[in-house]
């Protein structure tokens, strides 16, 4: 049976006196979860959140160079990651697909670098309004998972779906339609054993809507943005697992 998985993603948003959020998030838990925690702040914090986050607590980063070494400034590759304690590490996020022009080819390199030092990729993907609306949101999704994912990729990487039309646009995603995606990205997975991979959902997840998301078959976890800024909020996501 496939582990339960949130992740909280900071974007652009965290300085070091928001580090408190860890004790508070413990205290609103009471007691470590019956899921795995994945917890996505900005570059600037990851060393001091390794440092200060409890066992129950992997730290993942929300990028990192698709290069191992070399003239790339301002560039963090994925060994630099790993050697300061990251476990995981988003590649392809919509965000990054959009503002920076990210192929599905760059996001595999990404993806590939995360794999060779031993972290564990979250590869991102989803399909636009236009697309959704255009009866080819299967076909998007697919494309996307066969572009982005390494060569050698089996059930050790975490796919998250991010339906972009559902975010920011005033339209919401059912609990029935992230699953029939899910459900197609992992029949389209081409790794080993398609039945240990883990489908995050990630389209704007909020405690009201969170149990119903997470008790589909084929959603193993949500990759969380803004409500994962607030220890009350992701709290009562996490204790939406069933």
């Amino acid at each position: 049976m496939r582990r339960a998985l949130i992740a909280g993603n900071w974007k652009l948003h965290g300085q070091r006196q928001d580090l408190q959020w860890l004790e508070a998030l413990s205290s609103q838990l009471g007691k470590p979860p019956a899921c795995d925690i994945v917890l996505c702040p900005p570059a600037t914090l990851l060393s001091d959140m390794v440092g200060q986050a409890p066992d129950w607590i992997a730290v993942g980063a929300q990028d990192c160079s698709r290069h191992g070494s070399g003239a790339h400034t301002g560039e963090i590759s994925a060994a630099m990651l790993a050697d300061i304690g990251c476990r995981y590490v988003i590649v392809g996020h919509s965000e990054r697909r959009a503002d920076h022009g990210e192929t599905d080819a760059v996001v595999k390199a990404k993806a590939e670098q995360a794999l060779a030092v031993g972290l564990t990729p979250i590869i991102c993907l989803g399909e636009s309004l236009q697309e959704r609306d255009a009866g080819r949101a299967d076909e998007v999704c697919q494309a996307q998972l066969l572009a982005s994912l390494p060569d050698a990729a089996a059930s050790d990487v975490i796919i998250a779906y991010e339906p972009i039309w559902a975010i920011g646009t005033g339209r919401t995603a059912s609990a029935e339609q992230a699953q029939d995606i899910h459900q197609v990205l992992r029949a389209a997975f081409r790794g080993q054993n398609r039945d240990a991979l883990r489908i995050l959902y990630g389209g704007s997840v909020k405690p009201d809507n969170a149990a119903a998301l997470l008790r589909q078959p084929d959603i193993d976890g949500a990759l969380v943005g803004g409500a994962s800024l607030d220890p009350v909020s992701f709290a009562a996501i996490i204790d939406s697992v069933g």
